[in-house]
Order: C-alpha cells, then sequence, then structure tokens
C-alpha cells in the first residue's frame, strides 16, 4: 500500500477535495466537475442511500454508461459499506434480469434513457423482480414530471436535506473493514453464465497502487475513459486509478473511434489504455495520422496481444513525442494488472509477452495437477497476492474450484515463463483444441493472422472434423480498403506454423461479433454455426 494508509476508496475523493478542490476531477461532455463538487456529490449520495434503507452488504446498481452518476455512485456505496454493481444499457433485459436475480440491489440508479433506449421502465422491471423490490432512482428526467410511485428522480432526491445521515455514516465507518466487499463485477460469461466477482476495498487499493506506479500516473494525468462500467477497466485500472493519484478522468458515454481521438486531443489525455482492437479501428481512419498527440505520455493496452499494425502504429508515434507502451495481464478476478512490460521493452516483447509478475503479487506456471512446471514449459497460469478477489458471489463451489487453500488464482489461462521471467500466453485452456492428438491453442493462430499486412483482427476456433477430431476454423476481419483471399492466409500461415495448426477452414467477414469489453465474442462465432 501506498504512504498515505487510506483504507477506503472514499477517502481518496476526501483527500483530494482538500489539497486540490477546484481542479478537475471528472470531465463529461460540457460537465467539468471539479474534486470539491465531486466530494459533495458523493456525500449527498451516500446519505440518500442510507435513507433508502441500504445496509453494510448490500448491493446498489448502477444502470448507466460511462458518467459522473458511475463515479459517485460507486464511491458513496463504498461509504456506506454497500456492494456497488454496473449494469451495462447495451445487455438484453434477459441478461440484466439474471444479473439483477443473482444480486439482488436494494437500490438500481439508472439512466432515463441511452441511444435513444428507454431505460427507466427496464429499471422498474429490474427493480420489481427482485425478491425485495429495489427502490430506483432515474436521472435525466425532469423531477416534475415523475409519475410512478415506485420510481424517484435521482436529482430531486439527492437534494432534500438529511442532517440525521451523517451520525449513522459515522456509526458505520467505525465498524467498516479493508477487508469488506465494495465491488461487484460479471464476467462476461462468453464460456456460460456470467459470474459475480467480489472485490473489498483492499484489493482495489492494492491493485491501483501499483499500477498508477508503473505506469506513472499523477495527479496532473488526464485519462480518457470509454469503457462499459460494468468492466475492470472502468472500475478499476482506469476508474480508481484516476481518483487515487487526482488526475483528471475524462468521460464518454460509449467507444468510437473518431469521437475519441478528437478528445484526445481536445482534452489533452495523457494516458491511453484500450483494447488492441480500438487502437486499430481508430488507426483505421484518417483523423489519426493528423491529430496532435504531444501530451500523450503513455499508451497502455490490455486484454489481447498486440497485433504487429498496432505496435508499428503506436512506436511511430512514442518516437516522436517520447511516450511509453506498456501493456500487462489482468483479469476480473485479479482486479486489474498483474504482470507489466518494462517501459525499455523491445518489439518483440510487446509483441508476443504480457510482461512480468511484480511485487506483492505472486505468479507461477502449473501443469493439470497444479503442480510448478519448468521455465519455457506450457501450463496454467496462477497467482497469488491481496488483489486475489474475494469470491464469485453466492457461488462457493465455482470459488473453491479456482482459489486453493493457500490462496492461489487459477486462472485458466495457459502460457510459459522465460528466463528472465517474462510471461507468454498460449490462450484459454478451454479454448485448447486437440487436431490429430495435437494440442492447438488458437492464440498462436491468430497472432500470425494479424501479421498479415491486410487482416485487422481475427479468431480461431476449433471445430468438429470426422477424420482430424478437430480441425481449426478462422474467421477474418480484413483492414478497410484492402483484400486478400482464404488461399493467401492459408499460405501465410503454413509459412510460419507448423502444418496441424494451420486452419483448414478460412472465413472473411465484414465485421467480427464483439463484447462489450472490446474483445472477439467466440461465443456469438460458435452460435453462428449452429454450436454450444
Amino acid at each position: 500500500m501506498s504512504d498515505t494508509e487510506e483504507r477506503f476508496l472514499w477517502q481518496a475523493v476526501t483527500r483530494w477535495a482538500r489539497a486540490t478542490p477546484n481542479s478537475e476531477a471528472i470531465v463529461f461532455g460540457d460537465t467539468r466537475m471539479s474534486w470539491k463538487e465531486f466530494a459533495r456529490e458523493v456525500d449527498l449520495a451516500a446519505a440518500a442511500f442510507v435513507e433508502l434503507g441500504v445496509r453494510p452488504g448490500d448491493r446498489v446498481a448502477l444502470l448507466a454508461t460511462a458518467c459522473p452518476e458511475f463515479l459517485v455512485t460507486y464511491i458513496a456505496a463504498s461509504k456506506v459499506g454497500a456492494i456497488w454493481v454496473g449494469l451495462s444499457p447495451k445487455f438484453t433485459l434477459a441478461e440484466l434480469l439474471y444479473v439483477v436475480a443473482d444480486c439482488q440491489p436494494r437500490v438500481i440508479v439508472s439512466q432515463a434513457a441511452h441511444e435513444g433506449a428507454e431505460l427507466t421502465t427496464t429499471a422498474k422491471e429490474l427493480a420489481n423482480s427482485c425478491a425485495e423490490a429495489a427502490e430506483v432512482l432515474v436521472f435525466g428526467i425532469d423531477p416534475d414530471k415523475v409519475e410512478s410511485t415506485n420510481v424517484q428522480s435521482y436529482r430531486g432526491f439527492l437534494d432534500r436535506p438529511r442532517p440525521e445521515a451523517e451520525t449513522v455514516l459515522d456509526e458505520r465507518l467505525a465498524l467498516a473493514s479493508s477487508a469488506d466487499d465494495v465491488l461487484l463485477i460479471y464476467t462476461s460469461g462468453s464460456t456460460g453464465r456470467p459470474k459475480g466477482v467480489l472485490h473489498s476495498h483492499e484489493h482495489i487499493l492494492s491493485s491501483v497502487d501499483v499500477q498508477c506506479r508503473h505506469f506513472k500516473i499523477g495527479n496532473d494525468g488526464r485519462i480518457l475513459l470509454h469503457f462499459p462500467i460494468n468492466h475492470v477497466a472502468a472500475t478499476v485500472e482506469m476508474g480508481f486509478a484516476a481518483i487515487f493519484v487526482g488526475a483528471t478522468l475524462v468521460l464518454m458515454d460509449r467507444f468510437d473511434p473518431i469521437a475519441s481521438l478528437e478528445t484526445v486531443e481536445a482534452e489533452g489525455i495523457t494516458m491511453l489504455g484500450q483494447v488492441p482492437v480500438m487502437f486499430l479501428m481508430q488507426m483505421s481512419t484518417p483523423r489519426f495520422r493528423t491529430l496532435d498527440w504531444s501530451r500523450v505520455s503513455a499508451f497502455v493496452w490490455g486484454g489481447s496481444a498486440a497485433p504487429r499494425p498496432m505496435l508499428e502504429g503506436l512506436k511511430a508515434l512514442a518516437a516522436g513525442n517520447g511516450a511509453v507502451l506498456m501493456t500487462g495481464y489482468g483479469s476480473t478476478e485479479l482486479c486489474g494488472f498483474v504482470t507489466y512490460s518494462a517501459p525499455d521493452d523491445d518489439f518483440e516483447r510487446l509483441t508476443h509477452s504480457a510482461g512480468r509478475v511484480v511485487e506483492p503479487f505472486e505468479m507461477k506456471i502449473v501443469d493439470e495437477a497444479r503442480d510448478e512446471v519448468s521455465i519455457g514449459v506450457i501450463g496454467e497460469v496462477a497467482f497469488r497476492g491481496p488483489v486475489v478477489m474475494t469470491g464469485y458471489l453466492g457461488n462457493p463451489e465455482a470459488s473453491a474450484a479456482v482459489i486453493d487453500e493457500h490462496g492461489w488464482y487459477f486462472t485458466g489461462d495457459m502460457g510459459c515463463c522465460d528466463e528472465d521471467g517474462y510471461l507468454y500466453l498460449s490462450g484459454r485452456r478451454s479454448e485448447m483444441f486437440k487436431t490429430g492428438g495435437e494440442n492447438v491453442f488458437p492464440l498462436e493462430i491468430e497472432i500470425v493472422l494479424e501479421t498479415h499486412p491486410a487482416v485487422l483482427f481475427a479468431a480461431v476456433l476449433g471445430v468438429p472434423d470426422p477424420l482430424f477430431d478437430e480441425v481449426g476454423r478462422a474467421y477474418v476481419m480484413l483492414k478497410p480498403g484492402v483484400e486478400t483471399t482464404a488461399d493467401e492466409l492459408r499460405i501465410h500461415c503454413r509459412d510460419r506454423l507448423v502444418n496441424f495448426k494451420v486452419p483448414k477452414e478460412f472465413e472473411i467477414r465484414p465485421m467480427l461479433p464483439l463484447l462489450p469489453n472490446g474483445k472477439i465474442d467466440k461465443r456469438s462465432l460458435r452460435a453462428l454455426r449452429g454450436e454450444s
């Protein structure tokens, strides 16, 4: 932990409200919220949650995009001892109902609308589906036009005087612990039903303390955030990291290649953290080449390996303004990054490696019996440290399956380490397929395909085959205005891979389905073929 000795998330807002009260904390369109205003909004929301009956351990849900209310309700929930959970408006009603049924929130705060879709009715339906109907607060509506008895205006409700709430909060804080859970994030569900990952104050503070030092984020930084609020990038890696160090967080309610680039220039963004597909989509626009990149001091990516074209483009920018390129490995269950590349890592390591584990975290590679393997041997990647999740909400069996009695979390990702401790990922254990008795990891093939000059990004699946049991099927999305053929892609793979790893089928598509976090949705690709 840092020398601030802060034990709770809300304390960071209090600290910066005192140290730099008039500096910008949050920027969202025309809204510019200072640290003093941010702290006031947190206090109002915390008092409102107390009046609505939120008790320690209760859940507070927010159905919204990345907007100021996201950060206000998140930090306010931490102050009243509640557990905050983000709900994405992009999810279907069935998906939202599943999450709400699982976590049973006491309060649901919601936007009134998003991209033309009315969300107030959705929030009411979610609230009424709970065993004990949740309270609903909606922002973005006129307080005088709220007609429903079980829906209130967020703004109107927060602004009511509540002098007694301060006493209740003081009593709760005296009993609170940094080990109390404060954040609930649901896994993407790409391989099954989503599970609710619980994290405590201690996990989040430990994660961002390490991250901010490695990414050199300070209170003069300006960080762009356009991820969904149900993603660890929003709640920890960028959202709370900015709060922790007193940086300005510039919010966008969705990712758009051109709009995000315009924001980088207009707002003087200093750290740009994205998944590779976002960088690639930006690079495909003319605006990428004319942008003023002079303020950006760090380009950070995670979620998947960086294709060579992406790195070449970022290297050219970094050479012009001295910015660093950094990546690492992390997950929802690990509360963000646990491995980091070094600022002076060469092109090869940035392309293929996820960096090295850093203190106070530990890493090992294990075989199927969970015994540690030798350097260079592929096995399952495991981590231990003060960022490993408390567990999956209401699912002790699933928690015990991935966390052992010694605190090691087994990720399900396969990889190996070199002599210098750098981690090289091979892919998900669940994605590995056997062809003719040989193990094949799709990630290795995807990296090769993305070195082809015409390929923007690719996904490989193992599909049934009567002769080889399974074979690889590649789905490829091309760069705008560039063409290639399946035969050319096959030759490209044959020149770089042993024959059994070369996909037997290639399908070029104008677009590949994406998860809200920007990764390719392989479950949807399987569904297109009628597979489970």
